[in-house]
């Protein structure tokens, strides 16, 4: 076996323990996911008041707004379930808990980010993929973009993530920040892109590169817009680059926390 497919095999792995250390506590697990879903509802019953007095928000419409929605928090919680661990890295690196990662022979950001999901995050998936089916393009090929788009957005997500929580191997303690880089992120995410102009609107597109998920209902799904889909690609590619450059190096500054417990 190939050492790429030994690493699929062993992210397989990984996410069926996940899911199946989280569903032996079930009423737990329902009541967040359910809860989860119940808090993105109460936003979009807000953007649903506010469309039902105004049909146009700089020339996006209701079914855009509620595709960005769609995408951004499906795609968050396709991070967050899959990648999980990419939240909670600046207090892995700050609390020594890396020993453990890095006494087994896996490439260990990948060990780390596999071995952890987030429960409630599978309602944000449940949430997005009702938005698609209620508002979105069901044909084939509307489920193709559909498709790309959660992944590109995912990338984006946990790619970004990485960069700025792998600070903490820099600055120390860095939980409290990258939490604020994530919030920050997310609002944008989930705003149309076109009510920002000038430096905001760049902000957007390199330093909180958010405005590459939030204009893919206009971009990809609306649309197929070949440069915008390339500049996202480039963006994925750089923010993978980026992250993995960050938290390499950043392995090498690290102190151990003397705890070397073995992960089976």
């Amino acid at each position: 076996m190939s050492t790429a497919a030994k690493h699929l095999s062993f992210v397989f792995a990984c996410w069926k323990m996940n899911l199946a250390g989280a569903m032996e506590f079930r009423m737990s697990f329902w009541l967040q996911v359910v809860t989860m879903m119940v808090n993105n509802a109460v936003w979009i019953f807000f953007w649903g008041v506010y469309f039902n007095r105004f049909p146009l928000v700089n020339g996006w419409q209701m079914q855009d707004v509620m595709m960005m929605w769609a995408v951004s928090a499906a795609g968050f919680g396709f991070s967050a379930v899959l990648f999980g661990n990419a939240y909670s890295l600046a207090n892995i690196v700050a609390t020594g808990q890396l020993d453990t990662y890095l006494a087994q022979p896996k490439p260990v950001l990948l060990h780390v980010l596999v071995s952890r999901m987030s429960v409630s995050a599978i309602g944000d998936i449940l949430f997005g993929l009702i938005l698609f089916v209620l508002f979105g393009d069901l044909s084939w090929l509307g489920i193709v973009k559909f498709a790309v788009a959660l992944c590109l957005a995912t990338m984006i997500f946990t790619y970004f993530t990485v960069l700025t929580q792998s600070l903490a191997f820099y600055i120390g303690n860095a939980e409290g920040l990258g939490h604020q880089f994530f919030i920050t992120f997310l609002t944008f995410a989930t705003y149309p892109t076109d009510i920002f102009r000038g430096i905001g609107r760049m902000v957007l597109f390199t330093v909180i590169p958010a405005g590459f998920i939030s204009y893919l209902p206009l971009g990809l799904l609306r649309e197929m817009q070949t440069p915008f889909l390339l500049a996202t690609v480039v963006a994925v590619t750089v923010l993978a680059v980026c992250a993995t450059w960050s938290f390499s190096r950043g392995l090498k500054r690290y102190g151990s926390g003397n705890m070397m417990t073995v992960r089976m």
